[in-house]
């Protein structure tokens, strides 16, 4: 055990086997109110809740409990144990805390009083004799013979674990000293005006020695005058064999805490990660209800064996450490701890054992409930300080501890890297008919991206938009500027659209055809309204102009989707002009099978008025008409 105290704050450190294990730290300013005992005054009684809140003096109000209220001492034996029977409003009850403040609660309270010794707990007004059960059956044997002799009538005891060994004299001697620590407080309560303290529990460092330094521990190192001097006078008054192992920390050059590693070790149990000696991990975080700890294994991969083996090493492992963050953290509630799945049953039992085991140590009173279907370990620890990390911390100002800033408009989660064809990060916040910004290098060089026309052709504004009626689609390809063939002042880029020149559509309605922007300048005011972009008509052209050397056009109704297609069609091969490249990939029309080699059906297509989506075709007859004379202009190219 280290002791060390620097100005208002005292820490003290236990560790096993060099690690550290517990911690208790504690300011002057605002110092633990357990085991005090206040003469309370009832400010209200609430009989739907059980309950009744007290003034102790403290600010706030403290809770009690009908389960904490001493019944007996009210006087209402063979009554029934209502706690507005025993308590009234306005009335000043003797009562002690259990619990300090802990958030927006208030200190727990305790009407049945209990005064803390070296070798046992004295409690007054009760007839039970109580032996703690991790001593031997001879010793609790022994021990009880002892205390038939030396307890006073009308009092009750806990004998406490550091009682094995001690001598008669030993316990006769707290045992009076407790006594008159009692008898001091029931006169001062005859007298007092609640609310106000009656008795008070001495020092931090005081209380640590008394409840936990016995003959388990080597040494206990003090550093600083004013500790060294408390201590020394404590341990040589209660247990003088232990004197000889207070060790005082002298060096001034190198402090206690950091010659042992202990603040090194602080700072780990503060994260809300832990590393495990094999690789793996534990994850702990705190929730309003419980604490929750979730197992992985991290970088631990086994030696050999299989993955049952594995899982186990690291369940075993994290079972030691998960107790030893529970004392260290001070963890107290229900807590849930979620192992790593195993198949075999004795390696469940085996892992479970191993928590029971290293529970042992744990002086905080503690239950394990059974493991549940889904495999989570589920307990209890009781919860008396606030733990380590509100010692140590404060909510943040900005998300008031909850770890999140809220925002009520989208956040971008691209991760770093994830950059569109631009070069600029991707905005998952710009609406769709804002792609302009997606063309980015292939527009600056004059080209477009072949996998974004592809992707707007196959399923974007194209095949739900007024194409089929806008007139366009009977313009052919075969000579020179023959656009005009199909509809009225629409005219296309002469002897470049002729010749098959590779312009791939952008994503813009609007935007330039790649090479020339042949198509995009000349085409009119008129067909671009319609279509949405003459861009788009000559891709189309190109592809009708290849299905007619293909066979002869399909009859099937327009308003196909592009999806029913069963096969790409190839564009025509040595259609391109000088320095252009022809399209390489197969294109999928923005129409269904409908919209290849049909020049006259589709100009005499019109759009109903229901919406893109409702197409009107021409007659029959005049379809056979047209298609023949669509197929002889594609024999002429």
């Amino acid at each position: 055990m280290v002791v060390r105290q620097r100005g208002e704050r005292t820490q003290i450190a236990v560790l096993e086997d060099g690690v550290l294990v517990e911690h208790y730290v504690d300011k002057s300013s605002h110092q633990s109110f357990v085991g005090n005992v206040y003469l309370g005054k009832v400010q209200n009684v609430l009989p739907s809740m059980e309950a009744a809140f007290v003034d102790i003096g403290k600010g706030r109000n403290a809770v009690l409990y009908a389960g904490e209220v001493n019944f007996d001492a009210s006087g209402l034996e063979g009554e029934s144990k209502r706690i507005e029977s025993a308590l009234k409003s306005g009335q000043s009850v003797l009562v002690q805390v259990t619990k300090d403040p802990v958030g927006h609660k208030g200190a727990r309270l305790t009407s049945q009083v209990s005064l803390p010794g070296r070798y046992l707990v004295y409690v007054p007004g009760a007839s039970m004799m109580g032996i703690s059960r991790k001593l031997p059956d001879k010793e609790r044997t022994r021990l009880k013979q002892i205390l038939k002799q030396v307890m006073p009538e009308g009092a009750g005891v806990i004998v406490r674990t550091a009682a094995e060994g001690a001598a008669e004299e030993e316990l006769a001697h707290d045992v009076a000293r407790l006594s008159a620590q009692w008898e001091s407080i029931e006169r001062k309560a005859k007298t007092a005006s609640a609310p106000e303290l009656l008795y008070s529990e001495p020092d931090l460092t005081i209380r640590v020695v008394r409840d936990i330094f016995n003959e388990d521990f080597s040494k206990l190192v003090v550093a600083g005058d004013e500790g060294w001097d408390l201590v020394d006078e404590y341990v040589r008054y209660v247990a003088p064999h232990l004197a000889d192992r207070l060790v005082r920390w002298d060096d001034e050059d190198e402090d206690a805490f950091a010659r042992y590693r202990i603040d090194e070790q602080l700072a780990k149990a503060l994260e809300r990660k832990v590393w495990l000696p094999s690789g793996g991990s534990l994850v702990i975080d705190n929730t309003e209800a419980m604490t929750v700890v979730d197992v992985n294994t991290g970088k631990f991969t086994g030696k050999g064996g299989n993955l049952e083996e594995t899982v186990t090493k690291n369940n075993l492992e994290a079972a030691e450490e998960m107790v030893r963050q529970l004392r260290l953290r001070d963890i107290g509630g229900i807590i849930v701890i979620d192992f790593i799945d195993m198949v075999l049953e004795s390696n469940r039992d085996l892992v479970l054992r191993r928590l029971l085991e290293c529970l042992a140590r744990d002086r905080t009173k503690h239950q394990v409930a059974e493991v549940t279907s889904l495999g989570l370990v589920q307990m209890t620890r009781k919860r008396v300080g606030s733990g380590l990390l509100e010692a140590f911390s404060e909510p943040c100002e900005c998300c008031n501890g909850r770890g999140r800033i809220v925002s009520l408009e989208l956040t971008d989660h691209a991760q770093e890297g994830q950059r569109g064809r631009g070069g600029a990060k991707a905005d998952s916040r710009q609406p769709k008919d804002g792609r302009q910004a997606r063309g980015g290098r292939h527009e600056r060089n004059g080209k477009v991206d072949q996998g974004d026309a592809l992707s707007d052709l196959a399923g974007s504004d194209l095949a739900g938009s007024g194409v089929a009626g806008s007139g366009v689609a009977g313009s052919d390809i075969a000579g020179s500027a023959t656009a005009g063939q199909a509809t009225a002042g629409q005219a296309t880029a002469g002897s470049a659209t002729a010749a098959g020149t590779d312009a791939r559509v952008s994503d813009a309605p609007t935007s330039d055809v790649a090479g020339s922007s042949a198509w995009g300048s000349a085409a009119s005011p008129d067909s671009d309204a319609e279509t949405g972009g003459s861009a788009r008509q000559g891709g189309r052209r190109r592809r009708r102009a290849a299905s007619r050397e293909q066979g002869p056009p399909d009859q099937s109704t327009l308003g196909d989707s592009a999806p029913g297609l069963s096969a790409p069609v190839q564009p025509a091969l040595g259609d391109s002009a000088p320095g252009q490249p022809s399209l390489s990939a197969p294109v999928q029309p923005a129409l269904g099978n409908s919209a290849l080699g049909r020049s006259a059906l589709d100009q005499s297509a019109t759009v109903a008025p229901d919406g893109p989506d409702h197409v009107a075709t021409a007659p029959p007859a005049a379809a056979e008409a047209d298609a023949g004379s669509a197929g002889e202009t594609a024999a002429e190219g």
